[in-house]
């Protein structure tokens, strides 16, 4: 037992490191002034202003509006994104006529078309869930269908020679199969939904992450600004990490495979 607490601190001192080496030398770089502290405060002070926002209850409040915009628009993604990518990949042929143009909407920046969601549906709450929806969608919908395409044919061929339904094949073979790419879409969907949060909250904002972010920027308190964006990382960490635990539960199959 002492053995496997030992290896456990061990191995999280190991992976520690680079991040207590990294916020060391942001301690240190302001203070002898290789860095001026107007752009870069020290992590310290930063750590303190981050502080404050906790005591006063600010930060929770712009939290508890950013994960309702970015998860609404992450949930509509997965939502239209996976049965969509199901149909798509099931039929071949529909997967080659729509490649392209699925490709071209991959390809194309979805902080680009800002602008466009902003005609259409002015600055308010619709405008910033449209975006999160369109810039989370294409890596939830594109890994499911190569997760669907990509499956054994030897499977379902065995399935079809026994007589096996297209419900029983779909159910049992297919999905299963295509439920990893199914949630690495997702934690790639996820990781893209803060990142066009934030800057989806800079604009006809009052609350959020971003909105606090751009509101430190231009009130000048850049301790508190970068606060904002260590909240986003660390959010960001935390959101995979959960859907790595629930993945590893669901996959539990797998492992022991």
């Amino acid at each position: 037992m002492h053995i496997k607490t030992f290896q456990l601190l061990k191995n999280v001192l190991i992976k520690s490191i680079a991040i207590i080496g990294f916020m060391a030398l942001w301690e240190i770089m302001p203070r002898i002034g290789l860095v001026d502290k107007m752009y870069l405060p020290p992590f310290s002070e930063v750590i303190t202003a981050f502080g404050k926002l906790v005591i006063s209850g600010d930060l929770f409040i712009h939290i508890a509006s950013s994960l309702k915009r970015s998860m609404s628009g992450l949930l509509l993604a997965v939502a239209i994104g996976v049965p969509l990518g199901i149909f798509v990949g099931w039929f071949k042929w529909v997967e080659k006529l729509l490649d392209p143009l699925l490709q071209i909407f991959r390809n194309t920046s979805t902080l680009a078309l800002f602008p466009v969601f902003i005609l259409f549906f002015g600055l308010g709450e619709i405008s910033k869930l449209a975006i999160i929806f369109w810039g989370t969608l294409w890596a939830t919908l594109l890994n499911t269908i190569n997760g669907v395409k990509n499956v054994d044919p030897l499977l379902v061929k065995s399935a079809r020679s026994m007589s096996a339904s297209n419900f029983f094949i779909f159910s049992k073979i297919v999905l299963p199969a295509a439920t990893p790419s199914i949630i690495t879409g997702f934690r790639l969907s996820a990781s893209t939904s803060i990142l066009i949060l934030v800057a989806a909250e800079m604009l006809g904002s009052n609350s959020g992450l971003g909105f606090l972010i751009f509101y430190s920027e231009q009130k000048y308190d850049i301790a508190e600004m970068y606060s904002g964006i260590l909240t986003i990382s660390i959010l960001g960490i935390l959101i995979n990490y959960l859907i790595v635990a629930f993945e590893k539960r669901l996959l539990v199959w797998k492992e022991g495979g």
